[in-house]
């Protein structure tokens, strides 16, 4: 099919009085916007009838593929209002190639990326209004896929939804950004080799939640995962990308071998880095390293990054075994000044030397 998308505006949006009282303090993820994007996909048929409609529940019946054998993707990307008051997107097609790896991964018919950047944009267009102008405000969009074909059975599905919701956001970190505890977690891990780590499906989030429970336990605010062989390297956390910053600037991260999701905010960075003349090194880093590293000075800052939070600068790590401290347990100024220079490019603040934003308006 082509880029046709049948529109069907809401009958009763939500008033902009009300609107505007929302936005004016939305968190992250609680607030939604007035529409939905959905295409559906038939084998041998192919995606059809796609439509901007108004955002409601979807119908499902209880043998619902999706229900029984998980077959789910999804992607998050956000809308900005840019510096001179217009609307900008960040990488969405690194965002559509991710969200068609996924899908192969999970054995789903791959969504065109032409269809993916189209939904995308026209939400943008008819709940715009939604954008915050908060500081840090911006649209969260949430792409997302399942096996929607009703019958009871291990094998792929015949049939898919592919849908888009918006959500308005504020600042991940309503008190300001800081460093966060890590808990190592030595019960759990995310993902091994050959296995789903580098699909953004929901399966990889449901599995860490367990190990993120038992770092609020341990009076930590994430968990980070070693990997799942020799329970040595670190991997990610549950939701985002790690970083080191060594005492000559230098950035490291570990690999991308299949375990860890390839994030579009972790690669930014690495080309952002390379620009600017800054080493950068991917290779597997041990706890150990971490731990002797933080306490020689040679890792002078860690920090996590992803869509949602941006950069979180990590401040203290902790075990069962040991407890270290990353630098002064502040935000380091290379944290600060890379999360400042992405920031500037998703907000129009800076000239965009990469190409990365899609203008919308």
């Amino acid at each position: 099919m082509g880029e046709q998308f049948e529109i069907h505006p809401h009958p009763q949006p939500v008033a902009p009085a009300e609107r505007e009282a929302l936005l004016a303090n939305p968190g992250f993820g609680r607030v939604f916007t007035d529409h939905m994007v959905t295409i559906k996909y038939a084998e041998g048929k192919g995606w059809y009838d796609a439509r901007v409609e108004a955002r409601a529940p979807i119908p499902m019946d209880p043998a619902t593929a999706v229900l029984h054998y998980a077959q789910e993707i999804f992607e998050g990307l956000k809308a900005y209002r840019l510096a001179d008051g217009g609307v900008g997107l960040f990488r969405i097609d690194a965002n559509a190639a991710r969200f068609q790896d996924s899908a192969v991964r999970m054995a789903m018919a791959p969504l065109p990326a032409d269809l993916f950047i189209g939904a995308v944009r026209e939400l943008v267009a008819i709940d715009g209004q939604w954008i915050p102008s908060l500081p840090e405000g911006s649209l969260y969009l949430r792409p997302f896929q399942f096996a929607s074909e009703v019958f009871l059975g291990v094998r792929p599905a015949k049939e898919y939804l592919f849908g888009v919701i918006a959500s308005p956001v504020g600042a991940y970190f309503s008190g300001g950004v800081k460093p966060v505890s890590i808990w190592v977690t030595r019960d759990y891990t995310r993902a091994a080799p050959g296995g789903t780590g580098a699909a953004k499906c929901g399966g990889n989030y449901a599995t860490s939640l367990v190990a993120q429970a038992e770092a609020i336990e341990h009076g930590c605010d994430q968990v980070v995962f070693l990997d799942a062989v020799e329970l040595k390297y670190i991997d990610e956390l549950g939701g985002m990308n790690v970083f080191l910053v060594l005492d000559d600037g230098t950035l490291v991260t570990p690999p991308l071998t299949g375990t860890i999701l390839p994030g579009i905010t972790r690669d930014s960075l690495l080309t952002m880095a390379a620009a600017e003349g800054r080493p950068v090194q991917e290779r597997l880093i041990s706890l150990d390293e971490w731990r002797e590293g933080a306490r020689s000075g040679r890792i002078a800052e860690s920090f996590a990054c992803g869509t949602a939070a941006v950069l979180t600068p990590i401040g203290t790590v902790r075990s069962r075994e040991e407890e270290f401290t990353i630098g002064d347990g502040q935000t380091g100024p290379v944290t600060a000044a890379l999360r400042t220079a992405l920031m500037d490019i998703q907000w129009g603040r800076t000239t965009d030397r990469h190409g990365w934003m899609t203008r919308l308006s």
